[in-house]
């Protein structure tokens, strides 16, 4: 779940605490390119278009999740939602720095892409790793995980975290880490064996 639907949890909540930090440097962002400060309605359009674009991330990679999952493996499908993350855990990461905020947007379509994976695969992928007896109770691990995330994201948004002004695009980056984690451990894991048995139609690696 660490891979999956808390990359959900965490980014829905993690981009409420900087929200004010973002803001102002978008303004001064203008300000230098343009020798003019921008109004509050542009910096507010700008704002809502920085947290909805991770919607639309989030449809697009519901709607390819299906296809991978069938034409790579659940596992492989999996391993492949961390590149998303991770690229957009580096531009949002490193937005301040370029003096560019257009790249925490596109970070948040990218996060949204990881997101939208998520949800979907990590669901398919436990419930059908999972014991027969134990199925629901994996099932569950989805929206705890959504739930550990968003506490996660409102924890590190604290001021005594990283919820300050010269720490907010540490604090946009954090999904690297969950990331980095599945990465090094979901090879180790198996692969789905209702995946291996009607899309791989291999008998013998799925028992």
């Amino acid at each position: 779940g660490i891979g999956g639907t808390f990359q959900y949890g965490l980014q829905i909540s993690i981009i409420n605490s900087p929200a004010e930090y973002i803001k102002s440097f978008m303004r001064e962002t203008l300000l230098q390119r343009y020798g003019s400060s921008p109004s509050e309605e542009i910096i507010t359009l700008m704002w809502s278009f920085v947290v909805s674009i991770y919607s639309i991330g989030g449809l697009l990679g519901s709607l390819s999740a299906g296809y991978l999952s069938v034409r790579l493996g659940r596992k492989k499908a999996m391993l492949l939602t961390n590149i998303p993350a991770l690229l957009s855990a580096a531009l949002m990461g490193l937005s301040r720095l370029s003096g560019s905020f257009e790249m925490i947007i596109i970070g948040r379509l990218l996060s949204g892409v990881c997101g939208g994976f998520g949800l979907n695969i990590h669901i398919m992928y436990a419930g059908e790793c999972a014991p027969q007896k134990l199925r629901g109770v994996i099932a569950i691990t989805a929206s705890t995980a959504i739930a550990i995330g968003k506490f996660v994201g409102f924890a590190l948004g604290l001021r005594e975290v990283f919820g300050v002004e010269a720490l907010w695009p540490i604090l946009m980056a954090a999904n690297a880490l969950p990331a980095l984690v599945q990465l090094l451990t979901l090879p180790f894991f198996p692969d789905s064996p209702r995946y291996l048995l009607i899309d791989k139609k291999d008998k013998e690696a799925c028992m």
